[in-house]
């Protein structure tokens, strides 16, 4: 069979976008579908249509959303890598660019003058976004200028917006209402952690006291990603995200180090001084070194600004003008809270880009199981 799709860039990600008309409706197809598509069993996916890093193998089915006030629903899907499965349990924040510009490409959502808004809702984690895509002159922009680290190539600019974005997994800022605590680690010394539930949950180490700096290196963080996965299997239950005993997986919480700034060269050969960012951050994406740092991921940093006494607080409080600038392996992320309430952010922005890079014809094997699309 074959299925229409779209691919696009968003910030530091690609991701294959599929209408849901087009796709089956029952989560275990849809699955099976996206597994034979991008080739997840093969290590490389050379048989099919998957990029073969956590960060180009993921997907979202896109539909216009019945909830008042919201424009678009979107399901994320992370598509595996030498393994045909596929976690649902997350939301990606790059993607949700590029799917805000596919919605007004698309005729999803009506052009309103030079700059407009998509408001959409992850159905992952029911979080709710705003997109405020550049539409300069009236018309769908196909290529732009604005860059983000990780990337010297341009895109359309879309400020990405998280709307209340604390507590969305497990109901609170704080899982377990502690704003930092040590966390016993199987087969390793205690660490010091702060795990946060804000655009995603995530489980954020103070690198100093582990060892680490929180600046390492991709091949540095590489080496420690057994480490960081103990430490994201410890922290799951205790943030309700499993139940004890049960076996976590590896899409969330999300896992990384955190540490002060020190002058350091970017994955693209650029030199930044410890001045230019208030904290080092290293995260995985899945179970690799994430090359920048996933959007969800920076909320939750911003959203641990906030809190007294976290690790991040610790290091940097955000600023009075509600920025917080993130040091990652690809360049400085900078995240801004605004309408804070009792320490709670009730907006998270970050601005992004992204472009529609094809229009295709995905021809999907027949796995036996799947329903003709």
């Amino acid at each position: 069979m074959h299925i229409p799709a779209t691919l696009v860039r968003g910030g530091t990600s690609k991701c294959w976008l599929f209408h849901q008309v087009h796709v089956p409706a029952d989560r275990g197809e849809l699955a099976r579908m996206l597994v034979a598509a991008y080739g997840a069993a093969d290590p490389v996916e050379l048989d099919g249509v998957g990029g073969a890093t956590p960060t180009t193998s993921k997907a979202a089915i896109v539909s216009a959303s019945p909830a008042p006030g919201v424009d678009i629903d979107y399901l994320f899907a992370q598509v595996g890598i030498g393994d045909a499965t596929v976690e649902w349990t997350s939301n990606c924040g790059n993607c949700a660019t590029g799917v805000a510009l596919y919605a007004v490409a698309k005729g999803m959502v009506p052009i309103a003058g030079d700059r407009t808004r998509v408001v959409m809702r992850n159905t992952n984690t029911g979080a709710v976004l705003e997109g405020i895509v550049d539409t300069t002159g009236g018309v769908v922009q196909h290529f732009g200028r604005q860059t983000v680290p990780g990337t010297r190539a341009g895109g359309v600019a879309v400020d990405l917006t998280f709307r209340d974005p604390a507590g969305g997994t497990t109901g609170a800022l704080l899982p377990t209402g502690q704003a930092a605590q040590k966390l016993p680690v199987h087969d390793a010394e205690p660490v010091l952690v702060s795990m946060v539930d804000a655009g995603a949950p995530v489980v954020l180490v103070d690198a100093d006291g582990a060892g680490r700096g929180g600046s390492e290196t991709l091949d540095q963080v590489r080496a420690d990603v057994p480490w960081l996965r103990a430490v994201r299997h410890a922290a799951a239950p205790l943030m309700g995200l499993v139940e004890p005993g049960h076996a976590p997986g590896d899409a969330v919480p999300k896992v990384g180090l955190v540490g002060p700034p020190v002058p350091y060269t970017t994955t693209l050969g650029e030199q930044v001084a410890a001045e230019d960012y208030d904290v080092s951050v290293r995260m995985l994406s899945m179970n690799a070194p994430h090359p920048a740092i996933g959007l969800t991921s920076a909320v939750a940093l911003a959203a641990a600004g906030l809190v007294k006494d976290s690790v991040v607080h610790g290091i940097a409080a955000a600023r009075d003008d509600g920025w917080l600038r993130l040091g990652t392996p690809a360049g400085v992320v900078a995240v801004r809270c605004s309408d804070v309430r009792d320490g709670r952010p009730g907006r998270v922005t970050v601005r992004r880009a992204a472009r529609l890079l094809a229009d295709a014809r995905i021809y999907v094997p027949d796995t036996g199981e799947q329903r003709a699309a």
